[in-house]
């Protein structure tokens, strides 16, 4: 199967589906970065915070896949932030992901000395270190402000993006400068509300298809690309089983009325979270 494609702002291709090493162990991110090339996922998406970069890296490496025809993305994390710092992390993930380029690299959360970062990553872009650059989990105004006034627009902003949670209201900004959506979490992270859904469930039926491969579709029939988490290779399969069929207007009006929390189910404004995030992935 030849996968479905979106055009990033500055003209690179970009898979619409991924595979997502979100709590991967590392012990495992081999193991499960191996299984989904082997599946077809041709989008591998990982984080310095994540602590399987390496893992990742291997996987590639002994694959026989051409390095042209995987897609790598790898986010600096917090305590990386600041021009010198970030641009010392991005030469370690490459050197973990065993590779001279990624091919999308992001802001991974909107604090610390992001500006900094920001212009550690255009030097890296000038110098064919990433093919794009990008944030995560920019909200609508923080991703205005910072979106104004930067050189090089970010070509992708991961949110957490569900048929529970559909980032309608930040859209608008995005396509001021063309960023794309990238969505992380794009089965609710497990919710019931999402994989028994009797919306979902009755539009699944029409098309022989379950709740969570009609999330899926949902997503990426709007070009909002989708990297789905599992560690079992035959649920990476009905992940990646989604572009035989195509979710007709009435059954994407009827999944819009799911929206639960447009912005996500995580309160980037607490600065409780903020300490909670940093404790947990302090590199």
């Amino acid at each position: 199967m030849n996968m479905q494609t979106i055009k990033l702002n500055n003209g690179v291709e970009m898979p619409v589906l991924g595979y997502g090493l979100f709590r991967v162990p590392p012990e495992e991110a081999e193991r499960c970065t191996r299984e989904a090339l082997e599946v077809g996922y041709r989008l591998i998406d990982t984080a310095q915070a994540y602590g399987n970069e390496e893992g990742v890296g291997a996987a590639i490496a002994k694959s026989g896949i051409k390095r042209e025809d995987i897609f790598i993305v790898t986010k600096v994390w917090i305590t990386n932030a600041g021009e010198e710092k970030a641009a010392r992390s991005i030469e370690e993930s490459l050197r973990k992901l065993q590779t001279e380029y990624v091919d999308l690299l992001l802001i991974h959360q909107a604090y610390g000395d992001v500006f900094g970062s920001w212009r550690a990553m255009e030097k890296a872009y000038k110098e064919g270190k990433t093919r794009a650059i990008g944030v995560s989990n920019f909200q609508a105004c923080r991703f205005y402000d910072f979106a104004s006034v930067v050189d090089i627009k970010p070509a992708v902003n991961q949110l957490q993006c569900c048929v529970l949670a559909q980032q309608q209201t930040i859209r608008p900004e995005m396509e001021r400068y063309d960023t794309k959506m990238m969505a992380w979490g794009p089965l609710g992270q497990g919710s019931e509300d999402l994989l028994k859904s009797p919306v979902l469930t009755k539009i699944g039926a029409q098309y022989g298809k379950t709740p969570a491969q009609v999330a899926l579709r949902w997503l990426t029939q709007q070009d909002i690309v989708a990297i789905p988490k599992s560690m079992h290779k035959e649920r990476m399969a009905a992940n990646f089983d989604i572009f035989d069929f195509s979710l007709s207007p009435a059954d994407m009006q009827a999944i819009k009325t799911l929206n639960q929390k447009d912005t996500g189910f995580r309160d980037f404004g607490d600065p409780n979270y903020l300490r909670k995030i940093i404790g947990m992935f302090n590199l």
